[in-house]
């Protein structure tokens, strides 16, 4: 994060609004949230780059409810996937 050269940085930032855009477009999601963590305190062991894109509704609660949240399956997962990669034109299948 601290090192990263500007158009690398804006590159991840041009992925991460397309990311946002077609999450609306495939959940019809109210809005979206991002995260980004740093350095050990961030809880980054090992440092890279990556954003958290996550679909937000009204009254949910998402940084209260995550520490019950149980780890769902790919398969589980899988409609859900294919949703965004058609939103984004990727045209993949999944599981």
């Amino acid at each position: 994060m601290y090192a990263i050269p500007a158009d690398v940085g804006h590159a991840v930032w041009d992925l991460t609004q397309r990311v946002a855009v077609a999450m609306r477009a495939a959940y019809a999601c109210e809005g979206t949230s991002t995260r980004q963590h740093n350095e050990p305190a961030g809880n980054q062991d090992v440092w890279h780059l990556h954003v958290h894109v996550f679909p937000r509704f009204l009254g949910y609660r998402l940084y209260e409810q995550h520490r019950a949240a149980r780890w769902v399956c790919a398969d589980e997962r899988a409609p859900f996937a294919a949703k965004l990669a058609g939103a984004l034109g990727l045209g993949r299948t999944f599981r």
